[in-house]
């Protein structure tokens, strides 16, 4: 009986993930490192290094089995336009990488982030008094975001489940330039928007403060999600936000009249500037923070598709 009793105790602790894989720290610093090496120059719209971090996210995609989605294979280009600062090259190449899981369902879950950061800050948005000629990297901005996107793709290939819904996964070009990717997603969608259960983006989750938490934005955007907040608990602790609109790329859904969830970890001295490096960037707290993201897309999917609420 004393086994039986422990045995039975010891399962109450046992992450929901059982088999499935979980977000790993790991792999989120290999991911975050790689992204926001010097050698990415910052991943500034149109240039070589920014092509290379699309090319990424592009193999990871394709490593997980996720078939490709966008207008060119895994790819939907648009031309994005330089609007801060006056420079000669103000029309720049871009585009957004698109991977889809595909499950039969009616409707589809969007899950992205923004893949784009300031380069060697001559684009404009750098809060460095001498930006020019530096390299932003962009770890919290946005490669952390990058890295929870990659581990979600892998987690809902690999967790040995066909999920009631497909998942769009997209990682977001030009968004520092003012959301162009979404917005150029939104007005000329793979799927039909009108199938869209929700969709939840990622912006900076690499910086956890626990006297803080988590922001989670969006929870005004549905009657539906204070349902499926409940019972979400995991190793980070959050608090949830009503506004749907923002300064990143889920405000381009919920222009749309998408519900949205958007996950941020706040502000910090490093934003926007040539410090925002990988070391900074606390993996073990955001893969809590992609286990608490799991649990919601996990529980949205026992609902059917979400109504759409305005923020007042």
């Amino acid at each position: 009986m004393k086994i039986l009793v422990s045995f039975l105790l010891s399962t109450l602790f046992i992450p929901s993930f059982g088999q499935a894989p979980a977000p790993s720290p790991a792999r989120i610093t290999q991911h975050v490192q790689k992204l926001a090496s010097d050698r990415m120059k910052g991943r500034g719209t149109g240039s070589k290094e920014n092509d290379r971090a699309a090319a990424y996210v592009r193999r990871h995609f394709k490593k997980y089995g996720l078939a490709p989605k966008g207008t060119q294979g895994y790819r939907q280009p648009f031309v994005a336009r330089v609007r801060r600062v006056k420079t000669a090259d103000s029309l720049r190449r871009a585009h957004n990488v698109l991977g889809f899981l595909d499950n039969g369902a009616p409707h589809t879950i969007v899950i992205g982030a923004h893949y784009d950061h300031l380069g060697l800050g001559t684009q404009g948005g750098s809060r460095d008094e001498n930006p020019a000629g530096q390299i932003h990297n962009g770890a919290d901005d946005n490669a952390s975001g990058v890295a929870g996107l990659l581990e979600l793709a892998r987690y809902f290939t690999q967790n040995d489940v066909k999920e009631p819904y497909n998942f769009l996964f997209i990682a977001f070009g030009a968004e520092e330039l003012g959301l162009q990717g979404s917005r150029h997603f939104v007005n000329n969608p793979t799927v039909p928007l009108s199938t869209i259960h929700f969709m939840t983006n990622m912006d900076m989750i690499g910086r956890y403060d626990p006297s803080r938490g988590v922001g989670i934005g969006g929870y005004g955007t549905s009657d539906a999600w204070p349902e499926v907040f409940k019972g979400v608990e995991g190793t980070v602790k959050y608090f949830t936000d009503r506004a749907g609109s923002g300064g990143s790329d889920h405000g381009s859904f919920y222009a749309k009249q998408i519900p949205v969830l958007f996950f941020h970890t706040g502000g910090h001295d490093d934003y926007h500037k040539p410090t925002d490096d990988p070391d900074k960037v606390d993996a073990e707290a955001e893969a809590g923070i992609l286990a608490i993201e799991v649990q919601l897309i996990e529980n949205a999917m026992k609902l059917p598709k979400l109504n759409f609420t305005e923020v007042k």
